[in-house]
């Protein structure tokens, strides 16, 4: 059976029985008899012919197991299919988040243009620099100018991996949230260099998911459109370090006074502590913490490897070489600087260099004498604030502190704030009595006088009778100068304050003579500077000369003269009686080692006192009060600002020979006789008005000077930083 063929399995024929059909069991009998049969033939056998054989039937197959693989089979394809399909709308939805924020992406064709703003360089008189403003940049440098330290500084503490992430850095991201997590803080970032680039030169300082997502977008764009080192390069030279400095450069020369490719280790290290924090880590404003970010730098270093522990320890113990700000910075004096450039050089200049008048070794003197006079005797009187200015007989302003802390209080009390004046306005009007004729020897009444409803008095609450007009000034005497100006006439008096300088609105009523009109302190200084310089006006200067950074002059001051607004000679008549403010008058204890002129001030309730005056070679005036107004405890004009002044001005004289007040060459200062003879009466060319012609007193007088007493009270007022408030 080796040869049949397949299907082949049976060897002879199978009965099959059908459905419904009987088996033959025996013939049924015909009705009738049958005939009688024929021999039947004998049948030739048939070849049986083969049938083809049928296969066995098959086993069913086993139903799959619950769980099975058939199953699972069909749940993993569906899972894939879901996927996909949650794949593609995924990226669609990515794909729309992202255009959505491309929309507001800025214009990135911007990337070479870099707008700042133009930086003012403030020089002192000798040329050295003390102030400066706006935005510096340095010498452009590339990557392989620098030294290495300070790249390396860079990468080690703000991105170590930028040579080899695509501008955003997954594994630095999730090392920088592991180490926040467990630190409980901030303490790392996970913006790249790329990133910060991107932030810098392109979006705003906020801080959102969108500028985030932004920041990231911007990343990558830079990585393909730029090589790394430019990169770097760009991020060294922009970046924001503290001072207005923008760049490693900048940064260097202002912290360090040398160029970036001079910094050593240690340098290199403060100047990349800087990038977390410019203001709070400058080396020259706060060393101490400048210099423990640098181990941190330095640590960081040793741990990527680009140092090692021996360099470390060797740079931990190398002396600091940071510059430190100077004493006496004049920030004041540099605010009110910057705020003249552009009347010189007009609004759209770029860096500029402004040479100034200012005397640092007198600038110093002066924040030193106010910062102790404040913090010693001026804390136990309440006097919480002070100013000072000081100037040549021409202008030139040598020294300005505008308050106690710069820090605490950027508002300059010497030229904004508005303050009664007190005593110290009285030489404009004894100065207009010798321009109607009258002489320091004119006698005048000090008692007491009653003018309508106003009836002033003096600040000890004496009277001296008759007595001479520079006497009268001497003592300060409120009821003499009342009397002096109600017969010269208030106009007059605002005409000769006016023409020296004083160019605050002045008050038309008699209270004038008694400093109730505001003034600021330097303008009150540079009255006195006109009455020092004869009688002739001084326009306080302290520009001499503006450069732009190629050097070339845009402003030079050209010297000039002006012309006199009263007679020389009563200007020198005034001097000489302003002496006895000093010799025996209220401001003795301002006494100096040479002929000085003076006057005290002081306002009611010792709200502010004053002291101002000058010698041959300068001009000063000093300020003590407060900010809110607040009473002192029985601070005159006399006590602690003369003291002040004194203080101060011996400073600057120091080494310098005595010279003789201006108008007072080979001639004594004048010495008041005291009480004037009855027989000499004031002089017929003063001219005495009627009440009303001069104004009388108007409604509503303001304080009044060396704390008036007597009927009439005066309206409070108070002061918003030198803004008066009724």
């Amino acid at each position: 059976m080796s040869n049949d063929r397949p299907g082949e399995l049976f060897a002879g024929p199978r009965p099959i029985q059908t459905r419904g059909e009987e088996p033959a069991l025996r013939p049924r009998l015909p009705k009738r008899a049958p005939k009688p049969e024929k021999p039947a033939k004998p049948e030739k056998p048939k070849a049986e012919k083969p049938r083809k054989a049928t296969p066995p039937p098959r086993k069913p197959a086993p139903k799959p197991a619950r769980g099975g693989g058939g199953r699972r089979r069909t749940i993993l394809g569906t899972l894939v299919y879901a996927g996909m399909v949650a794949g593609v709308w995924c990226g669609i939805a990515l794909g729309a988040v992202l255009a959505w924020f491309a929309l507001d992406l800025p214009d990135i064709s911007k990337v070479a243009q870099f707008e700042r703003r133009a930086s003012v360089t403030v020089l002192a008189a000798d040329g050295s620099e003390f102030a400066r403003f706006g935005d510096l940049h340095g010498t452009t440098l590339g990557v392989r100018d620098l030294p290495p330290h300070l790249i390396n500084a860079v990468l080690a503490i703000e991105d170590r991996r930028f040579y080899s992430h695509f501008g955003v850095d997954p594994i630095g991201l999730a090392r920088a949230l592991y180490v926040n997590w467990r630190s409980g803080r901030s303490a790392q970032g996970g913006s790249t260099i790329t990133q910060q680039l991107a932030k810098n030169l392109f979006l705003t300082p906020e801080k959102s998911l969108k500028r985030k997502i932004q920041e990231a977008m911007l990343a990558l764009w830079l990585e393909h459109r730029f090589t790394k080192d430019q990169i770097l390069t760009a991020y060294l030279n922009r970046v924001y370090l503290g001072a207005g400095t923008f760049g490693v450069d900048a940064a260097a020369r202002t912290y360090f006074g040398k160029p970036a490719t001079q910094l050593d280790l240690r340098e290199s290290a403060i100047i990349a502590g800087l990038l977390k924090a410019p203001s709070r880590y400058a080396p020259s404003s706060n060393p101490d913490e400048a210099a423990e970010r640098s181990r941190v730098v330095m640590g960081a270093m040793v741990d990527a490897g680009f140092i090692t522990a021996q360099e470390l320890e060797a740079a931990r113990n190398a002396p600091p070489s940071a510059k430190r700000k100077p004493g006496g910075d004049g920030r004041y004096f540099a605010d009110w600087v910057t705020e003249l450039v552009s009347a010189f050089v007009g609004s759209g200049h770029g860096d500029v260099v402004v040479r100034t008048t200012l005397d640092l070794k007198l600038q110093r003197a002066a924040e030193q004498r106010l910062e102790e006079t404040l913090a010693g005797p001026g804390a136990a009187a309440n006097a919480r604030q002070g100013a000072l200015v000081a100037m040549t007989t021409d202008g030139a302003v040598r020294a300005l502190v505008g308050g106690r802390d710069y820090d605490s209080s950027e508002f300059n009390r010497a030229t904004q704030a508005m303050r009664q004046p007190g005593s110290a306005f009285k030489p404009f009007v004894y100065l207009a009595a010798l321009e109607a004729g009258w002489s320091p020897d004119s006698p005048v009444e000090d008692a007491p006088v009653r003018i309508g409803t106003w009836s002033p008095g003096n600040y000890d609450g004496k009277f001296r009778g008759t007595i001479t007009m520079a006497n009268a000034l001497a003592h300060s005497s409120n009821t003499a100068t009342v009397r002096i100006i109600d017969r010269i006439g208030v106009e007059r008096v605002r005409r000769v304050a006016a023409g020296l300088g004083i160019n605050s609105p002045l008050g038309k009523d008699l209270s004038l003579a008694l400093g109730t009109s505001e003034v600021n302190l330097l303008e009150l200084t540079r009255g006195y500077a006109g009455i020092a310089n004869r009688g002739a006006p001084v326009w306080p200067y302290a520009i001499t000369e503006i450069r732009d950074r190629d050097g070339n002059v845009l402003y030079r001051r050209q010297a000039g003269g002006s012309v006199p607004v009263v007679d020389p000679a009563h200007a020198v008549q005034l001097t000489r009686m302003m002496t006895g403010v000093i010799e025996y008058g209220t401001g003795k204890s301002a006494k100096l080692d040479r002929p000085a002129a003076a006057k005290s001030g002081t306002t009611q309730d010792y709200r502010d006192a004053w002291f101002v005056g000058f010698t041959a070679d300068l001009v000063a005036g000093v300020w003590l009060g407060n900010d809110n107004n607040a009473e002192m405890k029985r601070v005159t004009g006399g006590s602690l600002p003369a003291k002040l002044w004194q203080g101060f001005m011996l400073d600057a004289h120091a080494g310098r020979p005595p010279r003789p007040l201006p108008g007072m060459e080979g001639a004594p200062a004048y010495v008041a006789s005291g009480i004037a003879e009855p027989a000499r009466a004031t002089p017929a060319a003063a001219p005495a008005p009627a009440r009303g012609s001069s104004g009388g007193v108007a409604g509503g007088i303001g304080s009044l000077i060396e704390s008036l007493t007597g009927k009439g009270s005066a309206p409070q007022v108070q002061y918003d930083y030198g803004n008066p408030v009724r």
